[in-house]
């Protein structure tokens, strides 16, 4: 039980320690992730909607 208490602590002292990014900077980043995402879902979705159009052209 004591080198599990220690070790919370030893965690705890870490976290005090890591560099925290500010509100404005997290707000940033989730909107890059946002838009990146919803922009590489349309391309994919395109690509698949070229690809089973010519899938089509093919085979049927």
């Amino acid at each position: 039980m004591k080198k599990i208490i220690q070790f919370c602590r030893e965690c705890i002292n870490e976290l005090k320690k890591v560099s925290w990014p500010s509100r404005s900077e997290v707000v940033a980043s989730v909107k890059v992730v946002l838009i990146s995402t919803i922009f590489i879902a349309v391309a994919l979705g395109i690509l698949d909607w070229a690809f089973m159009r010519g899938l089509r052209l093919i085979f049927a």
